[in-house]
């Protein structure tokens, strides 16, 4: 959860800037000037849109190391260091990628995550709550989980996908602020102070609502990577994987936002739903039970 809101964070952050460098080097004007047609229009938008989420992809390991404090394991310190490369490099020959750094966290909560810009520079972290919570078994299979999310490229994925989703907030935010200034401010040619504040607002709430589009790719992927763990370490010890995250949330019903996966989806609906990026664990549960132990 925490590196799929690092991700959109910095994305909607860079966007917002390259908005107010673009404005304060007179590239809007320019472009209304010498390039005002909606395609013109439509090109620039493409360019900074699918920009903002590049940059982001490329910050993405840099951002969720420092965000994080991740300590990446070069000489494994202990036995279990060596375990976990052992077990990352089984997956990553098994999944048909280079071998990703791997890497520990400080944090008393069951969690783990990949990310990085390429399937063959990627970097999987698991935090020491999830080492001390959890048996090899489990941990085996949240690794599966992640390096399925490696292997199915999903970074890269989720980053052209913001990248397209950017590119529209731009363009329609520039065409509503455009003809707010013209219809209520009077300007004549729709380029004044009134149409920069309301371009930057539209881009917040629009890149708000783009964020939804973001959270949703983001649990139907959740499930593929299930299956992915499943496959590589065995249904049995993805589902015991999720019913231990299960267990440790359950007592604490108000924390919806659970690291690997969402706490008790019970009460969540409407607009909470909608911002989740992990599916209720009850619902990845029963879908790793339906395709059947093997």
């Amino acid at each position: 959860m925490k590196r799929i809101v690092l991700f959109i964070v910095t994305n909607l952050a860079v966007l917002l800037v390259l908005s107010v460098v673009a404005h304060l080097l007179g590239v809007d004007n320019y472009l209304a000037v010498h390039g005002g047609s909606l395609t013109g229009l439509l090109v620039f938008s493409a360019i900074f849109g699918f920009g903002g989420a590049l940059i982001s992809l490329a910050m993405s390991k840099w951002m969720a190391k420092n965000a994080m404090g991740v300590h990446v394991i070069g000489q494994p310190a202990d036995a279990t260091q060596q375990w976990l490369l052992t077990v990352v490099e089984h997956h990553a020959r098994a999944v048909g990628v280079g071998m990703p750094e791997v890497g520990i966290f400080e944090s008393p909560e069951p969690n783990a995550f990949a990310t990085g810009a390429s399937r063959n520079a990627a970097l999987v972290a698991v935090s020491t709550g999830l080492l001390q919570r959890m048996n090899r078994d489990e941990i085996e299979a949240v690794l599966g989980h992640e390096m399925t999310h490696v292997a199915n490229g999903d970074m890269v994925t989720l980053a052209l996908l913001q990248g397209v989703l950017n590119t529209f907030v731009i363009f329609l935010s520039r065409i509503i602020g455009n003809i707010i200034d013209r219809a209520i401010f009077r300007s004549e040619d729709g380029r004044g102070i009134a149409s920069f504040v309301t371009v930057i607002v539209c881009q917040l709430v629009l890149g708000f609502l783009a964020s939804l589009i973001v959270m949703w790719f983001s649990r139907w992927r959740e499930f593929r990577a299930d299956r992915g763990g499943a496959q590589l370490a065995g249904t049995p010890k993805m589902i015991a994987a999720l019913e231990e995250l299960k267990q440790v949330h359950e007592p604490l019903p108000s924390q919806q936002l659970a690291a690997f996966g969402i706490a008790d989806g019970g009460a969540a609906g409407g607009l909470r739903r909608l911002l989740m990026s992990h599916p209720p664990l009850d619902e990845r549960i029963a879908a790793l039970r339906a395709l059947g132990s093997h």
